[in-house]
């Protein structure tokens, strides 16, 4: 205990030894806010940093902006243990780091530094290696799903991030979801002189957008669809001959996510049949799946959170909280993994101009290393105690028994859909 004590307080001493250069690339990061498998700029800051640290690194990392960088403490006789650290870093389209990706990859290199730090100071019961994942394109397209495909998580033991939110929790239930994009073809025609001669496609739209309102009332309250028109038609006394609409639909579980696109499915295809339009449903490359939750990794890093000042509201609370899609979920049915959420001094909601400012601001500091101190110390306590570890892979067993997969789903590489990121609300103590 005591060792692990000085180990954890040596995490804390090394995060803030490094604050300054921490600080800078964080805001290098936001300054230079670029979209989903775009991040260049970001994935040299990074790769810069680590290579400057005297890790090995691995940059171009199966996806041009992804890499990966590595440290191992000395062998032992024992199997290594296998830590990581996600770093996410892409922005959103015009409003920029408006989720706080910025601080994302500043908590994942400082947690790697700290344990590193730590680990250089001792001699761990276990040869333990630590890997840092730059994981692109989380907002729109799924990075973590890539990177699964390439293997890159296979002999992982856990894997552990944290966002930035408007309060700190352990867990928060993150939804499946699911994209489609609804196409549909009529027959132009004058509006005017004579109707009777085109098929419209618009109308096929605005059935179909009617048609989800409809289907709202028998909806089970966690779930949601929400949808746009992207192309309406192009005159007032044209026919419409082609409509657009790109829904995303979201659930608790994969099972009521299938449930949910049945039902969707069949309000865009009736409307299809109720115009004469012919109807084009197609969707991304990959879905994002719920975050398995693991009551050990969640109740370990409350404790170390607590020891750095964080303040929790209630378990139930944080089951109860709104969330939204992650492709993290993804990567919790590969291996244990820990998603918490973290305070950054602002009441500001997550994808609005305000978080934007609030994630660059100088206050989100000390929030964002104090969750990268837990994050390390987490990880220390897995390192530093083997039933721990046990516990934290009978719980991720268990949740994934419970899922109640639908069969003929691939966990890791089938449903087919992308998101946008996560926030909730819960009122910080410090407010």
């Amino acid at each position: 205990m005591a060792l692990l004590k000085q180990c954890k307080q040596q995490v804390c001493d090394v995060i803030e030894q490094e604050s300054e250069k921490l600080h800078a690339l964080s805001q290098d990061i936001w300054k230079t806010p670029e979209l989903a498998y775009k991040e260049h700029t970001a994935h040299q800051l990074l790769t810069s940093f680590f290579s400057s640290q005297a890790w090995e690194v691995q940059a171009h990392y199966h996806l041009d902006t992804a890499f990966r960088a590595q440290w191992s403490s000395e062998a032992t006789d024992c199997p290594p243990l296998h830590v990581g650290f996600l770093c996410e870093y892409d922005a959103m389209p015009e409003i920029g780091h408006a989720c706080g990706h910025n601080l994302i990859a500043e908590v994942g290199a400082a947690a790697a530094l700290g344990l590193r730090g730590a680990l250089e100071s001792v001699q761990p019961p276990r040869q333990v290696q630590i890997t840092v994942l730059g994981t692109p394109a989380e907002e729109d397209g799924g990075g973590k799903i890539d990177l699964i495909k390439a293997g890159a998580f296979e002999d992982m033991d856990v894997v552990l991030m944290a966002h930035p939110a408007q309060g700190d929790a352990g867990y928060i239930p993150d939804e499946a979801i699911h994209d489609v994009t609804v196409k549909y073809y009529g027959k132009a025609s004058h509006a005017s002189a004579y109707p009777w001669e085109g098929i419209n496609a618009l109308d096929a739209a605005i059935l179909a957008y009617n048609n989800i309102s409809v289907l709202r009332q028998q909806m089970k309250p966690t779930w949601r669809v929400h949808g746009i028109i992207k192309n309406g038609g192009v005159k007032p006394n044209i026919i419409p001959d082609y409509t657009e609409l790109e829904f995303y639909l979201r659930a608790p579980s994969l099972k009521d996510l299938a449930d949910l696109r049945e039902k969707s499915y069949a309000c865009f295809n009736s409307a299809a049949t109720a115009t004469g339009c012919k109807v084009e449903l197609s969707s991304s490359t990959h879905d994002f799946y719920d975050v398995l939750p693991n009551k050990t990794l969640a109740k370990t890093y409350k404790e170390n959170g607590k020891q750095v000042g964080m303040w929790f509201a209630s378990e139930e609370t944080e089951l109860n909280a709104m969330a939204g899609s992650t492709d993290f979920g993804n990567v919790t049915y590969e291996v244990p993994g820990l998603h918490p959420y973290f305070y950054i001094g602002s009441n500001a909601f997550n994808h609005t101009a305000e978080y934007t400012e609030a994630a660059g601001s100088e206050k989100a500091q000390y929030y964002t290393l104090r969750t990268a101190k837990s994050l390390a110390m987490t990880a220390l306590d897995v390192i530093f105690n083997p039933d721990l570890l046990e516990s934290i892979r009978q719980d991720w067993k268990m949740a994934k028994e419970m899922e109640d997969i639908p069969s003929g789903i691939d966990t890791a590489r089938d449903l087919n859909c992308r998101a946008g990121c996560s926030s909730f609300h819960i009122k910080n103590k410090t407010e």
